[in-house]
């Protein structure tokens, strides 16, 4: 298995804006890592830079050890799949999985056999002589990741391979990349703008925003002790609470704004015991056995998640309860202030 290190990588164009702004990242042999951030934080310009498509103006690119800024992308043993999935349509699924043993030279029966072992794994034995027309979505994207793993790589790059399927093959999607994460041990680098993807996928997630790198941990330690106000936000659904020190009471202020996930707050009917504040709700959505519930109230419109029985629709005057003991707290700049 192979790692990957990244050292103060930085990336501009001629006369235009500088795109990474000193990125670092170790990412470990065998891990699965995210990289997420809005359209435009330089998050896809990484992956080519570690792809070797694109050439890097300042840093280290270091893979297994040794560093290959200087080396051709055919030479730094990886595989990458884009999201519009790069396939031959005059060409078979076979011959698609094999293209890149056969640029190789490999012999004929060498390639077919490998093709049909990479189509056993992906599930896609019944279409190997079917071309890619002839495919689903679904489909089409296990042929590409099959090419990639044809060439019996160690690192695969996966460039928003999930953004043309709809909702719900790409939660299947999903499923089937991470179990073929845990079958082949390989290091994998997935760029995705959607947070499900990175919550769900992610050994660890690296979160990018106008070139920097904001934060670099576990789906949990994203989630639970995010490092600045952009990272809170950008993950999680619903979206979190922010509310500013001075509408709270002075014993529950730790910084100069309070970060509530929509899981911190409970809605009652009757006025409950402990802080809460009066509202009402102006729009619940229906999330299966749940409902986000929409309040106006003196703190300014807080988002909560209840039961779907326990309150009624909108228009209600309801109470919210705090859970201040939970809140995440940030200084005047938006970063994280230590919880202890």
């Amino acid at each position: 298995m192979t790692g990957i290190t990244l050292r103060d990588i930085r990336k501009s164009y001629p006369n235009g804006p500088q795109i990474l702004h000193g990125v670092s990242l170790d990412i470990q042999a065998g891990e699965f890592v995210v990289i997420v951030g809005p359209s435009g934080c330089g998050k896809s310009t990484m992956l080519r830079l570690i792809a070797g498509l694109e050439n890097t103006a300042e840093g280290d690119i270091i893979i297994n050890g040794t560093r290959v800024n200087d080396k051709a992308p055919q030479d730094r043993d990886i595989a990458m799949i884009f999201q519009n999935y790069a396939l031959y349509p005059h060409m078979t699924v076979r011959e698609n999985i094999a293209f890149g043993l056969e640029l190789r030279k490999m012999p004929k029966a060498a390639r077919n056999a490998k093709a049909a072992e990479v189509a056993e794994i992906l599930q896609l034995t019944p279409y190997l002589d079917r071309k890619p027309g002839a495919l689903s979505g679904g489909q089409r994207q296990r042929v590409a990741m099959g090419r990639a793993m044809a060439r019996d790589t160690s690192v695969f790059l996966m460039d928003e391979p999930l953004s043309n399927l709809d909702n719900a093959l790409r939660v299947a999607m999903r499923t089937e990349i991470k179990q073929l994460h845990r079958q082949l041990g390989a290091t994998i680098i997935y760029v995705t703008h959607d947070q499900t993807e990175a919550l769900s996928l992610a050994d660890r997630i690296a979160v990018m925003q106008g070139g920097h790198l904001q934060q670099f941990a576990t789906p949990d330690e994203i989630y639970d002790t995010p490092a600045n106000m952009f990272v809170a936000a950008f993950l999680g659904a619903p979206g979190i609470n922010f509310v500013p020190a001075a509408k709270l009471p002075e014993a529950f202020v730790r910084g100069a704004t309070a970060g509530l996930r929509p899981e911190m707050l409970s809605v009652h009917a009757a006025q409950p015991d402990g802080y809460a504040v009066a509202g009402r709700i102006v729009l619940s959505e229906m999330s299966g056995a749940e409902v986000i519930l929409h309040i106006d109230t003196d703190l300014g419109k807080l988002i909560a998640v209840s039961p779907r029985q326990a309150i009624a629709h909108d228009a209600v005057d309801v109470w919210v309860s705090l859970d201040m003991q939970r809140a995440l707290w940030f200084d005047a700049d938006g970063r994280a202030i230590d919880r202890h």
